[in-house]
């Protein structure tokens, strides 16, 4: 499998990048990180964009994502929103872990949010949905469907049998 090679193929398989906790504001637009490869101070921002720059990307699809290298003597995360400000986030000296938390509490959307995002995701009052767990138990009780055949006989030409007979 050539998906599995490399530095750390783990985080190129689905369930890594599902696992991924942050999910920003809908307002946000674009997320960028400037590090330096070189330098102590960038430990955490480089250990930062190898973990976890792939979930982030991967649960908010809408959003640009660049990366900055070797363009600032101290890392830091800029995140610009539709409106036109910014926010910048200082991240020298910090472990990944740190800075995932930071992000959490400041750009990311609360797990009330999450919660209600996903309940809305699933309404269950789609009248195409049936079977076990749903409003209906079955398609025919929807209206302008064909009733049970086994409580209301079809007409013969609606069966296969009648309409093309074989010979």
């Amino acid at each position: 499998m050539p998906f599995m090679k490399g530095r750390a193929p783990i985080r190129r398989t689905l369930n890594y990048l599902n696992a991924g906790r942050l999910v920003l504001k809908d307002k946000i637009k674009i997320f960028s990180v400037a590090y330096n490869i070189a330098g102590q101070n960038n430990a955490g921002a480089k250990d930062f964009v190898f973990w976890y720059l792939p979930q982030i990307q991967y649960k908010n699809p809408n959003v640009q994502v660049a990366t900055l290298k070797n363009l600032t003597p101290s890392p830091f995360i800029k995140c610009y929103f539709e409106d036109g400000r910014q926010v910048l986030i200082d991240i020298d000296n910090k472990s990944k872990e740190d800075v995932l938390e930071h992000l959490l509490n400041t750009v990311g959307k609360s797990k009330d949010v999450l919660e209600a995002e996903a309940v809305a995701a699933e309404k269950k009052d789609n009248p195409a949905n049936f079977g076990v767990g749903c409003e209906r138990a079955c398609m025919c009780e929807n209206y302008g469907q064909v009733p049970c055949s086994g409580v209301v006989t079809l007409p013969k030409f609606m069966r296969g049998k009648y309409k093309n007979p074989a010979n």
